[in-house]
């Protein structure tokens, strides 16, 4: 099989593809070039970017909002803005705060039910990136939707949002069954749900958890979602990367292969190179160890930086194609 046979287009559906690792292994080249490497299949591709860095504009080189916006053919990208999104929480949870009465606190039993749902309310950002994630699992405007994922730590925090928000919904509606009508007091705090709907009714929360154990579904389902992990050739992040896929698996996402990136070659007539190259060749030794059940591709340390669609599309080709066409050449360090 071929890395790039590793797709699975679904005619009807979205298929879901998130790149992660560590900070620093070249992640957002990987996120890019394969999104663009699928828009150039003819595959409408959205690219969405959940690292607070915002490093996909720089990488592509064109500005990127948080609004899906076209950037290349078949192409639209999409930056989420964390510290935004956690902003706007605080904002509407201290708004919820100081507007709580006597009338919407049924006794302490209910007030402490419902500082319990406030303190235990999803992160901003992940909910920002899950909202993205619903919508685009329930429209299924696009064919591949790829996520440039944060480091691993605050990945895995966005792929375990499905459990995080199954008990929050569950917990809101016990609060609703305690607080009745009052219950919408709520509803500025709750993800995916408009600010001007009155949440109150079960039929609502019951439809949001309904969407959540789809997401679930989605994200389980090897044939619409699968994991790429990119790492570098040294101990940090392979360690880091064996243990993100064993969490991977708790969710039950497939991680279908692992890129290994920015590998140096073995240059006769420099020693620095000579040496981190036969460093490297022991820690790849261990990546085929540990990861023999992924496909592994490798990919070599470039002289200049992968910015601007045509580098990204010559890193794309080599990783996806096998080709090292001119411009790669000369961008690669040479043997």
């Amino acid at each position: 099989m071929s890395f790039k046979d590793l797709f699975k287009f679904n005619n009807d559906k979205t298929t879901f593809i998130f790149v992660g690792g560590k900070g620093g292994v070249g992640k957002t080249s990987v996120s890019a070039s394969t999104a663009l490497w699928l828009a150039k299949q003819g595959k409408k591709t959205l690219i969405v970017s959940t690292d607070p860095a915002h490093s996909l504009s720089d990488s592509l080189e064109t500005p990127v909002s948080s609004i899906p916006t076209e950037v290349a053919e078949n192409l639209y990208a999409v930056e989420i803005d964390p510290d935004k999104a956690m902003e706007d929480k605080k904002v509407q949870l201290e708004a919820q705060k100081s507007s709580s009465s006597g009338d919407n606190l049924m006794g302490l039993d209910m007030l402490g039910d419902q500082l319990d749902l406030a303190s235990s309310s999803p992160g901003a950002d992940e909910a920002a990136a899950f909202e993205v994630f619903l919508t685009v699992m329930t429209t299924n405007e696009y064919d591949f939707v790829v996520f440039d994922t944060a480091p691993t730590g605050h990945t895995l925090r966005f792929l375990s949002f499905p459990e995080i928000m199954d008990s929050w919904v569950g917990k809101m509606m016990k609060v609703k069954s305690k607080l009745g009508s009052a219950a919408s007091a709520f509803k500025n705090i709750i993800p995916f749900m408009d600010g001007d709907n009155d949440i109150a009714s079960t039929a609502e929360l019951e439809e949001t958890k309904r969407k959540i154990d789809e997401a679930k579904k989605v994200l389980s389902d090897p044939d619409r979602t699968t994991f790429k992990m990119v790492v570098i050739p040294e101990e940090m992040s392979i360690y880091e990367s064996e243990r993100a896929i064993e969490a991977l698996d708790k969710y039950d996402i497939t991680v279908d292969s692992i890129i290994v990136n920015q590998i140096m070659p073995d240059v006769d007539d420099c020693d620095f190179c000579h040496s981190r190259n036969k460093l490297q060749q022991k820690r790849i030794a261990l990546i085929n160890q540990k990861f023999n059940n992924q496909e592994i591709v490798k990919m070599p340390l470039f002289k200049d930086e992968i910015k601007g669609k045509d580098r990204l599309y010559d890193f794309a080709d080599m990783l996806y194609e096998g080709k090292e066409n001119n411009e790669v050449k000369r961008n690669a360090i040479e043997l």
